[in-house]
């Protein structure tokens, strides 16, 4: 299989309506890929509203959730808010999913959060309901739970096959993400820490491959070829003694410095090195596609210009 082209999406949310559209603007001039909007209800914005009115601003630029909470949400509602989407888009949504792991997200929803294991189980129920919705299939009552079998007649998306990313590190996820979803989305981050938001990391590049070994299982399970794979870059630090720059960073995580200057959730050192980076972890471990979030986009801009270069 031949090498993924390397994108770059951007992940961020909305402060007034005219910045919000500036930065959609932008960001097809720049050459991103998509722009991304997470979800977090109670602490940000309504993605799919956020997205449409992007869409009125751009004509090629990809819009999706990245990830949308889908432990505390229906997938009918889902399935049709994106087709929504896509509709006044003309074909550029895109339903990234995750499990949840936010505590207060479903406490204020009026939901008991399951372990890890049980939101796994739970977020694959809804991304194959949401797939089979969007494809225009019924799901039947009994697959979520519901009074009677569920369909979506309208509003039918544009695009035939709307993408479905997931983003996660459980195995199980990871290997269904590599069976079945259109990206896997990697952060390296852990369990989440008692504050409810916070996360411990592994950026070693152990995890990193057994995290991709697992996505490539799945595929290889499934008959099918490895899924995009996509890095939330966590830190963006733009110098010319990366080394330095990671040692601090090292210290903060309690993570070895070779590691970090390895790992693709950082983008460390200057705008070459970077580009450097990205295409050796497309080289080493097949990631093609990178997020970073809003207070990085000059930085992700000029490295877009430089990987149209050298790709």
């Amino acid at each position: 299989m031949s090498e993924l082209p390397i994108q770059v999406s951007l992940q961020a949310s909305p402060q007034d309506a005219r910045s919000w559209v500036d930065l959609a603007h932008r960001c097809e001039d720049a050459g991103y890929r998509a722009l991304l909007v997470s979800d977090h209800p109670g602490s940000g914005p309504s993605p799919f509203i956020a997205l449409a009115a992007a869409a009125t601003a751009t004509t090629t630029l990809r819009l999706g959730t990245y990830v949308l909470n889908a432990g505390i949400r229906d997938a009918l509602l889902i399935a049709a808010d994106t087709a929504t989407l896509d509709v006044v888009s003309g074909g550029r949504a895109e339903v990234g999913l995750g499990a949840g792991h936010t505590p207060a997200e479903w406490e204020m929803t009026g939901r008991t959060r399951p372990d890890a294991a049980g939101r796994v189980r739970h977020l694959i129920e809804v991304a194959s309901a949401v797939r089979t919705l969007l494809e225009g299939r019924s799901v039947p009552a009994a697959d979520v739970g519901a009074a009677r079998d569920v369909a979506l007649t309208a509003p039918r998306p544009v695009q035939p096959r709307v993408p479905v990313p997931i983003g996660g590190n459980h195995p199980e996820l990871l290997a269904w993400g590599g069976a079945h979803a259109d990206a896997v989305g990697l952060s390296g981050l852990g369990r989440t820490l008692p504050d409810g938001h916070s996360h411990t990391v592994d950026w070693s590049p152990a995890r990193i491959e057994t995290t991709v070994a697992a996505v490539r299982s799945g595929a290889e399970a499934a008959g099918r070829d490895l899924p995009p794979l996509e890095a939330l870059v966590q830190v963006v630090t733009v110098t010319d003694d990366r080394r330095s720059a990671a040692g601090e960073l090292a210290q903060e995580t309690g993570s070895d410095v070779e590691d970090l200057l390895r790992a693709p959730y950082l983008w460390i050192g200057t705008l070459e090195e970077i580009v450097e980076q990205v295409h050796t972890a497309r080289q080493r471990w097949g990631i093609s596609r990178w997020v970073v979030r809003a207070g990085a986009f000059d930085t992700a801009r000029e490295v877009i210009a430089r990987l149209a270069t050298k790709i």
